[in-house]
């Protein structure tokens, strides 16, 4: 379903953003870097079908030239990012020393990962003519953005006064 209208969603307790990708630095080989991007569609799946692991939603993307991938997703908390990573039981910490026993520090592919907590009132998010989308697909509270919450301004800085 597409909201047509503006929307934007709330948050009352701090989420966890993060974000993971793979780069290809060289093409060939092949296998190299084919290997490293079959891993992340298993722990997807795996999050997908356990929501008490801690993932709320995810987005990925694609870009060629170079190819790289990203996953966008949000999280109840780090310690749940943090025992999925861990845990020998689920998909990722095979595949990660998997990483490291194919590729290492060889420069053929790049993966990385940069993780935030944002806290409820340092937060804000608008969305026009989209499905239940980042942070709003997260949350599953879509709210229109009117009112109190029909601007950037109105959304976040109100919150608080704005200082100076």
């Amino acid at each position: 379903m597409v909201y047509k209208d503006r929307i934007t969603t709330e948050i009352t307790e701090p989420i966890t953003v993060f974000l993971i990708g793979m780069r290809v630095n060289k093409l060939l080989p092949l296998s190299r870097w084919l290997k490293v991007a079959r891993a992340m569609p298993p722990m997807i799946e795996t999050l997908m079908k356990h929501p008490d692991k801690g993932m709320l939603h995810g987005e990925s993307f694609f870009r060629l030239g170079p190819l790289t991938t990203i996953l966008v997703s949000y999280w109840k908390s780090p310690e749940h990012l943090e025992n999925f990573a861990r845990n020998p039981n689920d998909p990722h910490l095979k595949a990660w020393q998997e990483f490291y026993k194919l590729v290492g520090t060889d420069g053929s592919v790049g993966i990385w990962h940069e993780t935030y907590v944002i806290q409820p009132d340092q937060v804000e998010s608008v969305y026009a003519n989209m499905p239940m989308f980042g942070l709003v697909g997260a949350t599953k509270n879509a709210i229109p953005a009117k009112g109190h919450r029909s601007t950037f301004r109105k959304r976040l800085l109100s919150r608080e006064t704005v200082k100076n």
